[in-house]
């Protein structure tokens, strides 16, 4: 290609709108310019970057026994109804109507769909497994979407489903996913971690997400040193976490209430008594399923809604609002597990984290919420004053906390991009949606499905997050729009001849290259190379030129190579394939 025919509008200032490098970045560059918010052009040389990573995840999908197929973006509001998603699922799904009056909605996912089209399809067991999964457009109407292709609206997503006849195969084929996408991302040359994760509205009991790790990332993530355990922090395992023991005060004999005039936060009373946060406990009161819960933590620690819903078992959950409070009988503000009135106690149930429950009960003092205003009890103690319904882990994990897993190793933070999630479904689709086979003996018995998702856009946009400078892109070669780019550093007749010559020895080997023959200085055209991020750069000038030599440059390297002109092609394509070996 050359650069003359390019469509590859580069462009000098930064965006105001573009808050991560790689927004930045492919403004820059001229891989995608935007439409409305949270939807793109994929232009011509970020268009080829999306084409090689779609390749690559067919290729190992394929190799995996995966076939392909193609779902529609509008579905019928009917399936999710099936699967009752039509009323769970939130604002971010876009439904509508169409003139005859019928509920359709713009695929977020496509479980629904690919769920009817297997039990229509499928009825015996010697049918099975099945694996299908698609590259297709997705729309969420996300509230806030930010940082381009990190989080839009309208994406490009590969996402898979799997149906077997029972659990056993179908982790087996959640097994078989999990190394898939180990070795696409591998492939794609990207530093990653595979986490544990919340499975969130996809449902399901197994979930690991793919992270890209990379310092602008959204989430959070932890990972044990001493047994390599790695999880989302939503859902790390935390066993112990830093609690500082009074210095002086021993546990009394019973909780005293104490004035604490106007204090309401741990962090105030904490001041107030001369105490740590950490010797504070936290009320975080939840509605889940329309049951109220008071849930107690560490006062220097956050509670992980994630967890709670999961350690609950609840569908629905949220922060309780001051009215239902007042309707309890509590007080806001000093809440308490000791001291609560057996009315209040009758209407309210108990989740205590787990580091409280094992940290000395019956032995560790606690500043708890009074149940009146204005006071705390100073002194209780796990066990003997309070009790609770329902123990679990239901913190944020931190770096440093005592890994749940091994119990031995602390965990170091992470920040990660999500590019990849694998799911454990079982029947959660295929039950109420009737997707059933014929088992050997002719009864009817639910599939056992699985889901895996990977965003498109999303992950090619993380490569740019962890592999660029101050210059612009730097590409792994798995995911460059082009291998490497010709610069004719200058006008004249034989620098163009060596240029087209070089040019076309590459093409002949394979090489995907670019032919920069704009008439532009050569500042400009080495300023353009590294903003586009090509990994190789060959550059034909005349004084390299009359000793027959041009000179090639590798984008991540200061390094320049001297090679001759006969040479340069060789050399290039031999770059490029010790580049792509995984």
């Amino acid at each position: 290609m050359r650069m003359t025919r390019l469509l590859v509008p580069t462009v000098k200032e930064t965006p105001s709108d573009a808050q991560v490098v790689s927004h930045q970045l492919m403004i820059r560059a001229g891989l995608i310019r935007k439409v409305a918010a949270g939807i793109y052009n994929y232009l011509p040389v970020g268009l080829r970057s999306i084409r090689k990573f779609e390749n690559i995840v067919r290729q190992e999908l394929d190799r995996s026994g995966c076939q392909e197929v193609l779902m529609p973006v509008v579905q019928p509001g009917e399936l999710w109804q099936q699967s009752g998603r039509w009323e769970q699922m939130g604002p971010e799904m876009l439904r509508f109507k169409d003139r005859k009056g019928t509920d359709y909605c713009l695929a977020p996912t496509a479980e629904e769909v690919v769920t009817a089209l297997v039990r229509d399809e499928v009825k015996s067991y010697r049918d099975l497994p099945k694996n299908l999964y698609q590259v297709n457009t997705k729309f969420r109407d996300e509230m806030r979407p930010r940082f381009g292709l990190m989080r839009g609206r309208e994406f490009t997503m590969k996402d898979g489903y799997s149906f077997d006849v029972d659990e056993a195969g179908a982790l087996r084929t959640y097994d078989e996913m999990y190394d898939a996408y180990h070795r696409i991302f591998r492939r794609c040359g990207l530093k990653f971690s595979a986490v544990e994760a919340d499975t969130g509205n996809i449902g399901g009991s197994r979930s690991h997400e793919f992270q890209v790790l990379a310092q602008s990332g959204e989430d959070a993530i932890v990972q044990c040193g001493k047994c390599g355990y790695a999880a989302n922090v939503e859902k790390a395992e935390v066993k112990r976490i830093n609690l500082k023991s009074y210095d002086t005060l021993q546990l009394p004999p019973a909780p005293v209430r104490t004035p604490t005039p106007g204090k309401k936060t741990c962090l105030e009373v904490a001041k107030l008594l001369g105490v740590g946060t950490s010797n504070t406990l936290k009320a975080v009161m939840y509605l889940v399923d329309a049951q109220l819960w008071m849930v107690l933590v560490p006062g220097h620690r956050e509670t992980n809604e994630t967890k709670v819903k999961s350690a609950l078992k609840g569908q629905l959950i949220r922060a309780a609002e001051s009215a239902e409070l007042a309707a309890a009988g509590l007080v806001e503000g000093y809440m308490g597990p000791f001291g609560l009135p057996d009315v209040v106690r009758g209407k309210v149930k108990i989740l205590v984290d787990r580091t409280v429950a094992e940290a000395a009960p019956g032995e560790r003092p606690w500043v708890t919420g009074g149940n009146e205003a204005d006071h705390h009890f100073t002194g209780t103690t796990y066990g003997r004053d309070f009790k609770a319904d329902t123990v679990a882990d239901v913190l944020t994990a931190l770096e440093g906390d005592v890994c749940g897993r091994c119990n031995e190793g602390t965990f170091a933070a992470h920040r990660g991009i999500e590019v990849g999630h694998v799911f454990y479904l079982g029947t959660k689709y295929s039950a109420p949606m009737r997707c059933n086979y014929l088992d050997d003996k002719g009864a009817e018995q639910a599939m056992v499905m699985g889901c895996y998702g990977i965003g498109i856009g999303r992950t090619v946009a993380a490569a740019i997050e962890q592999n660029h400078d101050a210059d612009g892109i730097i590409w792994p070669m798995a995911l460059a729009p082009y291998h490497a780019v010709v610069l004719p550093l200058g006008a004249e007749p034989e620098l163009m001849e060596a240029a087209e010559k070089v040019y076309k020895a590459l093409q002949d080997l394979g090489v995907e290259v670019v032919l920069d023959d704009r008439a532009e200085r050569p500042g400009v055209k080495f300023k353009d190379a590294d903003l586009i991020g090509f990994p190789i750069r060959i550059g034909v000038g005349k004084r390299g030129l009359k000793d027959g030599t041009v000179e090639i440059k590798l984008r991540a390297s200061k390094d320049v190579q001297l090679i001759k002109l006969e040479e340069a092609a060789a050399r290039t394509r031999a770059l490029v394939d010790e580049a792509l070996k995984v």
